[in-house]
């Protein structure tokens, strides 16, 4: 017989648990943050404003930290400015920014995993990938600056 999977939690639920009151704010923060993606502590303010113009950019910061701090919402630094937020509610991923063009690609935890994994092993250390984030170029940029360098050689 196969056991029964036991139900997902809400994130109300887990305020609440936790001693946290579901306010309209908190609710209104978490909510920008799943429409936007990945998005700066600004990028949220500006989204919950549009809802609710009595919020201020404080009690985003303090929301923020607090729906990280449960595990609602995840930060990353995809920049050397302020972390960047994404929901916990998708999959756990790493992020790989171009640092020409500022584009951000996802990577799947489990490929994360299968290009970092030995690495991790043999030095008996434990990733946490969903902070992980890679610089360099992406494909376009890096062949815009291949097709550069190639016409300023002298020939």
């Amino acid at each position: 017989m196969v056991e029964p999977e036991p139900p997902v939690e809400s994130w109300q639920q887990r305020l609440r648990d936790s001693g946290y009151r579901l306010t309209p704010q908190r609710e209104l923060v978490l909510a920008a943050v799943e429409r936007l993606g990945h998005a700066t502590p600004d990028e949220v303010y500006a989204e919950v404003r549009t809802h609710a113009t009595s919020i201020n950019l404080s009690t985003v910061y303090r929301t923020l930290e607090l729906l990280d701090d449960l595990g609602l919402i995840h930060h990353a630094h995809l920049s050397d400015r302020a972390p960047t937020y994404h929901s916990a509610s998708g999959h756990e991923h790493a992020h790989l920014i171009c640092r020409s063009c500022d584009r951000v690609i996802s990577v799947a935890r489990v490929e994360t995993e299968r290009a970092l994994g030995p690495l991790a092993k043999r030095h008996g250390f434990e990733p946490d990938y969903g902070h992980l984030t890679v610089f360099g170029l992406c494909a376009d940029c890096a062949r815009r600056g291949a097709a550069a360098g190639a016409e300023a050689e002298p020939g």
